[in-house]
Formats: C-alpha cells, sequence, structure tokens
C-alpha cells in the first residue's frame, strides 16, 4: 500500500515546472482531503459547479482549476503535454499544502489524472477516471470519422465552428440549448494554441505500457450513451488498473456529471468515503 502522507518532497525535481497563474474554484479550503477535479477538453473549472455542494457537504475540499489555456488560466506558450500539466497540478497541490487528494478527472482532465496518478502516487490518495481512455481509438468508423472531422474544423474553421460541432456531439438532445451554449462559448474563449495541442496530447496519449504500476484504488465511470469515449474502450481501464472497477451509470452521455448529476455524485461521494 502506498503511502498516505506527503513526501518531503512530491514533485521530484525532474517534473519541477515554473510557476504559472492557474485560476481555480476552491469554495471549501476547511475541509479534508482535497479533491482535485480535472476538466474536459475546452471546458473549465466551472463544468464541475454540480460536483462542488455535494463535495463540500461531504466534509471534502473541492478543488476545480482551469487547465492551462482554458478559462482565465494562461498558456504560456512553452508546449501543452498532459505529463507537463499533470506536473503543475502537483505544483499547485503543493503551493496549496493540501497534502495528498483524491484525484477526479473527466475526459482530457481523465487522462491528465492517469498521468498525475503514475507520476506523483505520493499525492494520490483515490483516482476517479470518468468517460475516458487509456489510449483514444475508437472502436468504430464513425468514431474515427468524428475525430477526424473535429481535427479538420479546428485547423480550417477554427474554435468557434469547432466549438460547435463538440457542443451538437455532448448535448444532442433539444432540451439541452442552453447547456450547448454554455460549451460553445467556453470551447471558443479557450486560447487556441493550447486546444490544438492539446488535441494532439490526446491523439497520441497510451498509458497502457504503465497503466498496471498505477498504485491508487481506482473507479472508472462511465455513461452507458457516451459517443465520444467509447464504454468498450473504457473497460480497459478497469481492466488494466489493478483493482480498479467500473459503474456505468444508465442514460448518460459523456458529460455524465452533468446529465446525470444527482448520480453521478451519489457515486463520487460513496467512492471517495468508502
Amino acid at each position: 500500500m502506498k503511502s498516505e502522507h506527503p513526501s518531503r518532497n512530491p514533485v521530484p525535481s525532474r517534473d519541477r515546472v515554473s510557476p504559472s497563474p492557474i485560476h481555480l474554484l476552491d469554495p471549501h479550503p476547511d475541509g479534508r482531503p482535497a479533491v482535485l477535479l480535472l476538466h474536459g477538453l475546452g471546458a473549465t473549472g466551472a463544468s464541475w459547479t454540480l460536483q462542488l455542494s455535494a463535495l463540500t457537504e461531504a466534509g471534502f475540499r473541492p478543488l476545480a482549476p482551469d487547465l492551462p489555456g482554458f478559462g482565465a488560466s494562461p498558456y504560456d506558450g512553452r508546449g501543452w503535454s498532459v505529463r507537463r500539466v499533470a506536473a503543475q497540478m502537483a505544483a499547485l497541490l503543493e503551493e496549496r499544502a493540501t497534502g495528498p487528494a483524491h484525484i477526479v478527472g473527466i475526459s482530457m482532465g481523465g487522462v491528465i489524472a492517469q498521468r498525475f496518478a503514475f507520476d506523483f502516487p505520493a499525492l494520490t490518495r483515490r483516482l476517479v477516471l470518468v468517460n475516458t481512455f487509456a489510449v483514444l481509438r475508437p472502436a468504430r468508423l464513425r468514431g474515427w470519422l468524428y475525430f477526424l472531422q473535429r481535427f479538420l474544423v479546428v485547423n480550417t474553421l477554427g474554435l468557434e465552428a469547432q466549438a460547435k460541432v463538440v457542443a451538437r456531439r455532448i448535448f444532442p438532445d433539444p432540451q439541452q440549448e442552453s447547456l450547448r451554449q454554455i460549451l460553445v462559448d467556453s470551447i471558443a474563449s479557450a486560447d487556441p494554441r493550447a486546444y490544438r495541442r492539446a488535441m494532439l496530447a490526446l491523439g497520441l496519449f497510451d498509458s497502457r505500457p504503465w497503466l498496471g504500476r498505477i498504485q491508487a484504488p481506482t473507479l472508472v465511470v462511465t455513461g452507458e450513451r457516451d459517443s465520444t469515449v467509447d464504454p468498450v474502450r473504457q473497460r480497459l481501464l478497469a481492466e488494466g488498473i489493478p483493482g480498479a472497477r467500473q459503474v456505468i451509470i444508465p442514460g448518460a452521455g459523456h458529460a455524465v456529471s452533468v446529465d446525470r448529476a444527482e448520480e453521478f455524485n451519489r457515486v463520487l461521494v460513496d467512492f471517495l468515503e468508502s
């Protein structure tokens, strides 16, 4: 079992990054332990708004940062990589003196959460991976066509056009118009350089060689109707991480923390408290 206590130098010198301003929501600084909430591509820390009260009421300290280049956190132009962002998040926890935290990530945030748990086991209590992947290789042709469409749109028509493509996919129902518009505005406000580099990093990501070395107790949460990351691909995470288990939330899509917030919160808090 890994230690539940922070090491004296939890961020190894080889992974230390220059501090850069990270905007975050920290609504309950007296809570313990911290829960680091990592958002998806184009979203911001505010995408976890529906989880903040549930975690606070359970006594936790939720921390929801805007990742570099998204929301109010600037991109320094020095390179955007999964490993570098994971190190920035470790530095953030060290700066806030939180000690080991629960790490929760959805989609892109789940990719960063995997890297965080692998690189910083002394800072990781429990790991929750939501609608994310070990390697982004769609099982069906339509999945490949969707990602090809996104790549072409973002590199030709720009972020606003890309935002509309993604929002229609994630929130397809007519009654989700307000959620679509929120996501469109969020994606359109991202730094285009960071967004494109993040897309490339996700396309190249493959945690399978080291997935079995993640030490943290892990829960994989899957939306039954996720059309962005195939639920079959998500099962690879549960099978690859020792002791991990998968929970499938019926009727939920890729934005499970929003469209099935109540059930998601129950699953999340139950696992973190267990």
